[in-house]
């Protein structure tokens, strides 16, 4: 029997080591949403994935990165980015010094970087929805 999950316009991660979250730098195309911004990974929902089989599959085409759904510490259903009638998820996992080493970055986006959280969140270039989850959830854990 096969399990259809809820559709959902997409899910995006944070994910973090230390003080620092893997970002990057959005392409400079206007036909794409958010172009030049700093982003996090993540991506549209494909078939009937979770969210956390969405945004680490993503993860996975991105930045190289096969982290597994279990590593996962925070779930938050959000309004959709591009159609207020949708939803998406926000989740948080935590990476290690030794995956960042291994980082294969795809072709989507310019550049990446481990960037400052506290930067993150004030950037001006910075996806201001990411922005508002990322302190959200460091709110929830009194960071």
């Amino acid at each position: 029997m096969t399990t259809i999950y809820e559709e959902f316009s997409g899910a995006k991660i944070a994910l973090i080591e230390g003080t620092r979250v893997l970002t990057y730098l959005r392409d400079d195309k206007p036909e794409i949403p958010f172009p030049g911004r700093w982003d996090l990974a993540g991506g549209g929902q494909e078939n009937n994935e979770t969210p956390e089989q969405c945004a680490l599959r993503e993860t996975k085409e991105e930045f190289g990165l096969d982290i597994d759904a279990s590593r996962v510490v925070w779930r938050e259903k959000c309004q959709a980015f591009t159609d207020p009638t949708k939803h998406s998820y926000f989740l948080v996992a935590n990476i290690t010094p030794t995956e960042i080493a291994t980082i294969r970055f795809g072709d989507e986006g310019q550049y990446w970087q481990m960037m400052e959280i506290k930067t993150f969140l004030s950037h001006p270039k910075a996806v201001p929805q990411l922005q508002e989850r990322l302190a959200r959830f460091l709110s929830s854990q009194n960071c």
